[in-house]
């Protein structure tokens, strides 16, 4: 079987400064990837490279079998993408958004009015189909965004933090949909801030940062060989001291922050073996997720966009 992406040793450097720095990973046909990590990781850079809007310093990159150095006219056409930035025509309506990008794919004007609908629909943007898109809220403008990339049924998608801005409901129902994609075997590449997005959608999950893949794997892998099945947050104060000694007596793993304590355990008995250690210290038991990986593997250390 193809793969619908290779990248091999793939670097971008801005003035001698790499940003991606000789990453390699493949994506199968119909599988969704997950690319995580902080601001200035190194992921929209890497999204951009896929879809050729910016080349890559060194390292080869094939997308549906075709080179990016050669056939980006072809992969264009084969590819969707919803950038970072909606970019949308503010002088047009929403419909109109979604013919013009039609004619870009050559589309019959037939087809292209039938999946504009379909796609207005899909989005909850039919009513508002003849206003101009600056008189739309910022919740419809990234649906929109969305259906502007779906509007030549593409095989392969690409998405950069496709659902910031849009409200709980917004992105429940958009989760439906690219869940409704994956199964029609589309492929889709992601980057998020949120983590239930990546747990829930991904098959993989690629964790960059400084331009480096840290790790890759399942949500469940990535957790279960990082974190455990389970996380005490211990509220330390003045006696972090005290408390690291007794953590790593124990040979726990762990993550300090300000005045808190992540413990980490593979096992429920370790879990209760340690709380009954805790007197007068407040705590807090919860499942292991896929932002813990996030916070062990990037930091906790907040970062702006440049």
């Amino acid at each position: 079987m193809s793969l619908a992406l290779n990248a091999i040793g793939l670097k971008k450097n801005y003035e001698g400064i790499p940003v991606v720095n000789g990453i390699s990973f493949d994506i199968k046909p119909g599988e969704c990837v997950g690319i995580l990590g902080p601001n200035g990781a190194g992921k929209t850079t890497t999204i951009k490279m896929i879809y050729g809007q910016v080349i890559p310093t060194a390292g080869e990159l094939l997308v549906l079998g075709l080179n990016t150095k050669k056939d980006i006219t072809q992969i264009r056409s084969r590819i969707g993408v919803v950038p970072q930035e909606d970019c949308l025509d503010t002088d047009f309506s929403a419909l109109e958004n979604l013919l013009l990008f039609a004619r870009y794919h050559n589309m019959d004007s037939d087809l292209a009015h039938a999946q504009a609908e379909h796609l207005l629909a899909e989005m909850k943007l039919s009513e508002f189909k003849h206003k101009q898109v600056e008189a739309l809220s910022g919740g419809m403008k990234r649906r929109l965004a969305i259906a502007r990339a779906l509007i030549h049924k593409p095989q392969f998608i690409l998405m950069d933090e496709p659902t910031t801005g849009l409200d709980p409901q917004a992105r429940l129902w958009i989760w439906n949909y690219f869940e409704r994609l994956k199964a029609n075997n589309t492929t889709l590449v992601l980057t998020t801030h949120y983590m239930e997005e990546a747990e829930r959608l991904c098959d993989r999950i690629i964790m960059i940062d400084h331009g480096v893949i840290l790790d890759q794997g399942t949500a469940k892998e990535l957790i279960e060989r990082h974190i455990g099945l389970e996380v005490i947050e211990l509220s330390v104060g003045s006696e972090k001291g005290y408390w690291l000694s007794k953590v790593e007596q124990a040979g726990l793993k762990f993550q300090e922050y300000e005045e808190k304590l992540f413990i980490f355990f593979e096992t429920s008995e370790l879990k209760q073996s340690f709380i009954g250690n805790i007197q007068n210290t407040h705590y807090y038991v919860r499942s292991a997720n896929l932002n813990d990986v996030f916070l062990k593997l990037a930091g906790y250390q907040i970062r702006e966009k440049s």
